[in-house]
């Protein structure tokens, strides 16, 4: 988790040196990359995305101005560049990857096996949401970002993150009881 002040030194800066860019893509850069296979679900696509934020992130960082955390203003890059590039029509399905964790008990083969016959199936439910509902669901889950930082990089109130939110864990429980929405 990323604490409020690490970057603080950003704001009103013009120029970043490589270093910097280097500690910002190892700091970020699989939350960026994983931001943006949740919105494209293509992980070729969500690479060259996560090169293309840090690339107008290290050419633009005078536009941070510490309004909101580091990782909110990149995350706000990649959601501009995402949507831009499923408007152009190409996108794939792929798989969630660290979506559910396992646990760390040893476990049997059998269990194992269902463990991860169940982890499929929930990536699958989950990226079978509409790009609204999914998009809240991840950012919650996966990037851990709160209700105020999602709605300002989404541009939409409180509540409706809250709603999407809710819709989504509501359509995930019934699709996986098994219970179509």
């Amino acid at each position: 988790m990323e604490s409020r002040m690490e970057f603080q030194y950003l704001v009103n800066t013009d120029r970043m040196d490589k270093a910097e860019l280097h500690r910002m893509m190892t700091a970020y850069g699989d939350d960026v990359r994983k931001y943006a296979y949740a919105i494209t679900r293509n992980r070729e696509q969500s690479k060259d995305i996560a090169q293309e934020v840090f690339l107008k992130a290290f050419r633009s960082v005078g536009s941070f101005k510490g309004q909101s955390s580091l990782k909110t203003w990149l995350f706000a890059i990649t959601r501009n560049l995402a949507i831009n590039e499923l408007k152009s029509g190409y996108v794939r399905r792929i798989v969630l990857f660290g979506w559910v964790k396992p646990q760390e008990s040893e476990r049997s083969a059998e269990t194992n096996y269902f463990a991860e016959q169940s982890v499929r199936e929930i990536r699958a439910i989950v990226m079978s949401l509409p790009t609204k509902l999914r998009e809240v669901l991840l950012l919650t889950l996966e990037h851990e970002l709160t209700m105020n930082e999602i709605a300002t990089l989404m541009n939409v109130s409180e509540g409706t993150v809250k709603s999407r939110l809710h819709r989504a864990r509501k359509i995930v429980g019934k699709k996986w009881r098994g219970i179509e929405p």
